[in-house]
């Protein structure tokens, strides 16, 4: 087991799943909700924690399926004792060395490429993962033009790979996605970082096939 995953199975057993999933979830909602899920679709997200994303997309009518991975089978136990569908799965495995053979419409992750040093092969496997027109919905709130979070590396001694915001865009872009980006703020949180900077979301449409 790798470095990483044993600090999340850790944070796992102390309960900070769910105070990630307090942090985020403002951002991360209001993110999500801003996105029309008016077709059909699939759902992925890397990096699942205990599930709640998937929990919340699982319940869209027109999600067909979705599912969750995590490295740390901690945090995937959780994630299985909180399923509320039947459309929901979890797999505890790393992205890079996942021998799936589904592809999806829509793959998610918050706060997790990163730490796959550095993210080019993760990213890869993203690509190919999804669906023609396929849209990956990628949230960081690691990223180096939000100075104040910059210092997590240190702080909690795990490899990341830390990027600005004009370098997590030329990287999706060389992948071969149309990239776009949307930053979502919170104004009246007491940390001034998620004031000014907030979320950096990274959105990248894989093409269609001609």
């Amino acid at each position: 087991m790798d470095k990483t995953a044993r600090y999340f199975d850790k944070w796992a057993t102390i309960g900070r799943s769910e105070d990630m999933e307090i942090g985020h979830g403002l951002n991360v909602n209001k993110f999500l909700d801003s996105i029309d899920f008016d077709r059909k679709f699939s759902f992925l997200d890397i990096g699942c924690g205990n599930g709640w994303v998937v929990r919340k997309i699982s319940h869209i009518p027109n999600c067909k399926q979705a599912i969750g991975i995590d490295k740390s089978k901690n945090m995937i136990e959780k994630a299985k004792m909180k399923r509320t569908s039947k459309k929901e799965k979890y797999f505890q495995v790393e992205l890079e060395s996942w021998k799936n053979t589904v592809k999806f419409d829509v793959v998610f992750s918050m706060e997790s490429l990163y730490y796959s040093v550095p993210m080019e092969p993760a990213l890869a496997k993203v690509y190919t993962i999804l669906k023609p027109d396929g849209v990956f919905y990628c949230g960081t709130d690691f990223y180096s033009d939000n100075h104040l979070t910059t210092r997590w590396a240190k702080d909690m001694k795990i490899p990341m790979d830390l990027r600005s915001k004009s370098q997590w865009k030329k990287m999706f872009e060389k992948m071969g996605f149309t990239t776009r980006t949307k930053q979502v703020k919170d104004p009246t949180h007491k940390s001034k970082w998620k004031r000014e900077y907030g979320t950096l979301f990274v959105i990248g449409k894989k093409q269609s096939v001609d």
